[in-house]
């Protein structure tokens, strides 16, 4: 049976999108970070695209996909504007991302993505009924297009993670034949007590050649990027109102003071003082 590369996380983390716009976009149109990243679909153009001092023309129906948090510019024809759908993107952390919050799977994804819908492979269906429901007048249309914007993310997630395109971080290890089955036994077991002979095992390495090639492709070290996903999982488990003390078994540590001390050293701020960080 082949290994769901993306399961454990999506199962762990929230992953969701919320329409705001359905409809034509004429002029010039200005999208600040309001703290969410975004989905844009485009289905006629053309548009320029401007963020960050970047330029992008695009011509055919596309996907925009912004993971995390960034202000951009949509150009059109004044008079016949372009037809979009456009979504705000719930990662269960994205905002707090600049105080050392942030799903690991936005932080993993490149700051912008602009793909040809025609380029989503097994999307064509998904993608026609969103529109046909983003530009109709129906009666709970909007939670019907809520939950296909889900779709079409969760496909892109696949497309990104089997394109190739994506060259470092969790997503090419995931991406990666070998060190996928260390980065998934880490995702659906987080409590396990890894450690480097174990993964390099899971991964059908040796120990100083996984340790290598998990830096070189991960961009950290194993047991770096293990504690990373359990602070996530935590950070994550105390919005929920966990206690410290279930979260610290849930996610490998042995106490709360454990875990304190890595929460700590991780974010800079205590569980507590992170918490009422969250709620300010």
């Amino acid at each position: 049976m082949a290994v769901d590369r993306l399961q454990g996380l999506l199962q762990r983390f929230s992953v969701s999108a919320r329409i705001f716009h359905s409809g034509p976009l004429c002029g010039i149109n200005v999208f600040e970070d309001n703290g969410q990243g975004q989905l844009h679909l485009v289905r006629r153009g053309p548009v320029e695209v401007r963020h960050a001092g970047e330029v992008h023309h695009v011509t055919v129906p596309s996907l925009l996909f912004y993971p995390r948090p960034l202000s951009h510019r949509f150009i059109s024809d004044e008079r016949t504007g372009a037809d979009m759908a456009c979504a705000n993107l719930d990662f269960g952390g994205v905002a707090s991302a600049r105080v050392g919050g942030g799903n690991p799977i936005s932080r993993a994804l490149p700051a912008f993505t602009c793909l040809p819908l025609a380029e989503l492979r097994g999307a064509e269906a998904v993608l026609e009924l969103l529109f046909d429901e983003a530009f109709a007048q129906r009666c709970g249309r909007l939670a019907v297009v809520d939950r296909l914007f889900d779709v079409v993310l969760i496909l892109l997630l696949r497309h990104l993670l089997d394109s190739g395109h994506i060259t470092d971080g969790p997503l090419a290890g995931l991406g990666h034949p070998q060190l996928a089955k260390a980065l998934v036994a880490m995702h659906d077991e987080p409590a396990r007590p890894w450690t480097l002979d174990s993964l390099a095992a899971m991964a059908g390495m040796s120990r100083s050649r996984f340790a290598e090639v998990f830096a070189q492709v991960v961009g950290q070290p194993p047991a770096g990027y293990l504690s990373g996903y359990r602070i996530a999982l935590a950070r994550d488990a105390l919005q929920r109102g966990d206690r410290l003390e279930r979260i610290a078994e849930q996610v490998g540590y042995g106490s709360a003071a454990a875990l304190s001390r890595a929460f700590t050293a991780d974010t800079g701020l205590s569980p507590r003082a992170w918490l009422q960080q969250q709620s300010a």
